[in-house]
């Protein structure tokens, strides 16, 4: 096995230390990573949307900054010194109130510019990864948890949404506005006015920063629980058949209560630390409240300050407090949102274990040729699957593949698809390397009907058009008929309307699986790849839809995997795969006649069916009895028994 085969770089577990130390730092490369999504190269209306809110942004931190101003004036000229002044205070009224308008119209208006800005970066974030998502390969999905995974990419969404509107402007804003209102009190009155003020404001911020830095680690913990209680929610509710099936809803509820449990201990923990922060914010802005109302009070009694001057120092450290208040909120939001959106890039950041090459083309079919030459290939290094696999499937022929579960029957089709490339040896298609050419042609190029159908939570229609999007609907219920489902989908009161449920939970096993063959058989490939296709069928439909599938695998390559040797004993060649190499070859009557593997293999088979009839003739011959012995019963004997 090579190093292609190696697992890939996985984003670290919420619950490891790795985890907890790469999400508490502040990377600046989360920061950056938006950057391209907020300043748009290619869209100059996004551009002139983040010019005009930013130049609302400066509008509105004048007007807060001017408001104190105009109030100090009008409060000056309304004492008594100055009360015969009538017009004066008149306009300086009208103007308090129009920068307050001011001031608050610029702020909601730039919201309303910027909205469409952040709502386009959320959009192509999330595309970006959903696209690198399915890109990524095959192992990478066995391995994840679909309810953690979902969960870190909805909060990284929502934190990219809030760090752009909160960190430009609520942050930012904020710090110029500190700097403009020291300077203004040191300019109007004198040092102590401005560094009262700062060290107010500058142990406020430093204490909320710390005791956040603090507090993150259980707001983390929350998190953690919350995705564990998440993960396991969907992972019970997407099996909820094998929970009834044994009887398991108690133990279930159990497993959720104790992540639920698990979370409430950490919830709790975050909301008396966050009281904790609230408390010593509170008692610092006081203390500097206090202070400046001294001085100021001072200043009046002395003369050398007006009513208007203390109203203004006042106004500006209450006007400074409020958004602080807000500003610890912010600053833990942020911080966290750049935590979870560093969680959803990591995503961008896993390889895609399977890349074509510089230059791969597109693979050209002629034919259909499939060739494995000498494949080697393992899962994990220490455990080998297929060991030096070689056979051929000519073009328009048909070769099946059998043997014992866990041969390795299945993952020969994986490696045909190239999910996973080989570990040694080759295969080609009409002698091209997978690996020589692109992903894309080659999936394109092979149709399968898996073992295990999974369907998309849509309509019938959409589920079979999925094989070809776009395609006319005659072709759609052509492949209906030729699957022996359309029969089906015609009663159902919403015919092809009818929605299939999530994961086509309420469909059968046997109308799941021949939606798979219509959806194949309308993607019309030039291969393909059979791999249990019948299984969940009875003997009477498995007839219809294996000389269905004879039909549309005419003068096709295709390769049959199966289980159930009656479906493969018109194939041209059968080969029997048994731990990972191949142990016998030939038409069905040549490998019976050999006595071998493939030999027994069917004498166990044909002896479990015949005992499986003889049982439902039995089974069958009993209810007849018992109908006849009930005809004669009258209504009078009825009742009594």
């Amino acid at each position: 096995m090579t190093a292609e085969n190696a697992s890939p770089r996985l984003p670290p577990s919420p619950d490891s230390s790795e985890f907890k130390t790469f999400a508490g730092r502040l990377d600046v490369r989360v920061i950056r990573s938006l950057l391209p999504f907020l300043w748009h190269e290619n869209s100059f209306e996004l551009r002139a949307r983040v010019v005009v809110s930013l130049a609302l942004l400066l509008l509105a931190i004048a007007a807060n900054v001017c408001v104190p101003l105009v109030y100090k004036a009008a409060i000056d000229v309304l004492t008594p010194k100055g009360a015969a002044l009538v017009v004066v205070p008149l306009a300086l009224i009208v103007g308090y109130g129009l920068l307050r308008f001011t001031a608050a119209a610029s702020s909601e208006v730039r919201d309303a510019i910027f909205a469409k800005v952040t709502q386009r970066a959320v959009r192509q974030v999330a595309t970006s990864v959903f696209r690198h998502l399915h890109v990524l390969s095959l192992r990478f999905h066995l391995d994840r948890q679909t309810g953690g995974l979902s969960r870190a990419i909805e909060r990284g969404m929502r934190g990219i949404e809030f760090t752009l509107a909160f960190m430009l402007f609520s942050i930012i804003p904020t710090i110029i506005e500190i700097v403009v209102v020291c300077a203004i009190l040191w300019r109007l009155y004198d040092f102590w006015f401005a560094s009262v003020t700062f060290v107010t404001i500058a142990t406020y911020i430093y204490f909320t920063l710390t005791i956040t830095e603090w507090r993150l680690r259980f707001r983390r913990e929350m998190n953690a629980r919350d995705q564990e209680a998440n993960t396991r929610a969907v992972d019970s509710l997407l099996n909820f058949e094998t929970v009834k099936y044994f009887g398991n809803e108690d133990h279930e509820s159990r497993r959720y209560d104790h992540a639920m449990e698990r979370y409430e201990s950490a919830a709790v923990r975050n909301k008396t630390s966050l009281s904790l922060l609230n408390v010593g914010q509170s008692f610092i802005i006081a203390l500097g409240l206090i202070a400046v109302m001294i001085m100021a009070g001072n200043g009046v009694a002395a003369g050398t300050m007006t009513v208007g001057d203390f109203v203004l120092v006042m106004t500006y450290l209450m006007q400074l407090y409020m958004p602080l208040d807000f500003l610890g909120y912010v600053y833990r939001e942020v911080k966290q949102s750049l935590t979870d959106m560093e969680v959803m890039f990591n995503l961008l950041q896993v390889p895609s274990e399977v890349t074509d090459r510089p230059g791969a083309k597109p693979l050209a079919v002629d034919g259909g040729e499939v060739v494995f030459d000498d494949v080697g290939f393992g899962y994990n290094r220490d455990r080998p699957i297929l060991k030096g696999v070689s056979f051929r499937v000519p073009p328009g022929r048909r070769v099946a593949i059998v043997g014992p579960s866990g041969a390795g029957k299945s993952t020969i089709s994986r490696l045909l698809f190239r999910f996973y490339d080989v570990g040694g040896g080759r295969i080609t298609i009409d002698g091209q390397d997978l690996r020589d050419v692109t992903q894309e042609s080659v999936r394109a190029a092979i149709g399968i009907v898996p073992q295990d159908t999974v369907l998309f939570n849509d309509t019938v229609h959409y589920n079979i058009a999925y094989g070809r999007p776009g395609a006319p609907e005659e072709d759609i219920i052509r492949v209906a008929k030729l699957a022996a489902i359309h029969d089906f989908i015609e009663s159902t009161p919403q015919g092809y309307g009818t929605r299939v449920g999530e994961r086509g939970l309420k469909l059968s096993g046997g109308e799941k699986q021949r939606v798979a063959i219509a959806r194949t058989m309308l993607k019309n490939p030039h291969i393909l790849v059979f791999d249990e296709a019948t299984s969940a069928l009875d003997s009477h439909t498995e007839k219809e839809i294996q000389a269905a599938l004879r039909q549309v695998s005419e003068n096709r390559t295709t390769l049959v995997i199966a289980h159930r040797l009656s479906t493969v004993v018109d194939a041209d060649e059968i080969i029997v795969l048994d731990q990972g190499r191949i142990t016998e070859r030939g038409t069905h009557a040549g490998l019976l006649a050999s006595g071998g593997q493939y030999a027994a293999m069917w004498a166990r088979q044909q002896e479990a069916a015949q005992l499986r009839e003889t049982l439902a003739q039995d089974l069958g011959e009993a209810l007849a009895g018992q109908e006849m012995a009930t005809e004669g019963l009258t209504d009078e004997n009825l009742k009594r028994i």
